[in-house]
Order: C-alpha cells, then structure tokens, then sequence
C-alpha cells in the first residue's frame, strides 16, 4: 500500500476533523495517490473516493432508561444517595414552598371572604411564625376561626 500521509493531512484540514478520521476508498487508490492540491481532494470528496468515519459518542439509552424509571420513583432507595436529607433538598427551600403555599391560600381565602383583615394578618402572623404544617393544617384553622365568628 502506498503512502498517502499528505494526501491524508489534506483531507483532514478539508474536511475539518482528525488524520485518522479520514477513510480513503480502496477503489481509488490510485487517483488518491495522484492528488496533489487541495482542489483535487476537495473533487475525491464529491467522488466519494475520501470521506471520514463519525466520531463514536457515548449512548444516552442507557440513561435515558434510568431517569424514566426515576420519574416513578424507581432506583432512588437509600443505597443511592449521597449527602444528607437537608443537601438533598435544603430546609430553607423546603420551608420557602411551604409558606408560599400557605400565604398564596391565605391570600385566596381573604378575597373570597372566608376571612376578615384582621383574621387574615393573624393567621399571617401565626404562619410566619411555622404554626401550621402545611396547607391543609391551616385550612383546617381556618374552618375553626370562621366557625368562631358564626
């Protein structure tokens, strides 16, 4: 087999990838041979006489299987974390969603007239102050305070 180093290097800048990317055909060995300029390797290109092998990557389908087992909760056990409850999902945003719910329905209840101002800025307050677990603990409170005023 003849050498076809600069032939090779040509391509490789015509083609804008790497030496040992570049396939010659075993055909048209010859005619390789003979071309001299980048013009000719750029006409062996159109040919089909040189072209080049695609970069080999890394399958995605293997994690693509594993995240859609996850999204219903499979592979997530005990053996799998790593760090802390709290580095998992931090106790500050924990706490953000939780208020948020909880002022957001504040909020509802007091336009719908379910309660009044000042029952409203109370139960703020006592919210503010992480009285209630959740959502439903203070809808729960708030079917006692109306109950009181009834």
């Amino acid at each position: 087999m003849s050498d076809l180093v600069s032939q090779r290097r040509l391509a490789a800048a015509v083609l804008g990838c790497g030496m040992n990317r570049v396939w010659i055909s075993p055909e048209k060995l010859s005619e390789v041979q003979n071309a001299m300029s980048r013009e000719d390797i750029r006409n062996l290109i159109d040919e089909g006489a040189i072209s080049f092998h695609q970069k080999k990557g890394i399958s995605r389908g293997r994690a693509r299987a594993r995240i859609a087992k996850r999204a219903y909760g499979h592979c997530k056990g005990p053996g799998r974390r790593g760090g802390a409850k709290n580095a998992r999902t931090p106790s500050k945003i924990q706490w953000i969603k939780k208020i948020r719910a909880q002022r957001k329905e504040l909020r509802v209840q007091r336009e719908a007239g379910s309660i009044m101002s000042s029952e409203y800025r109370r139960l703020y307050r006592r919210a503010a102050g992480g009285q209630f677990r959740n959502v439903a603990h203070l809808k729960a409170q708030i079917a006692i305070v109306a109950s009181r005023r009834d």
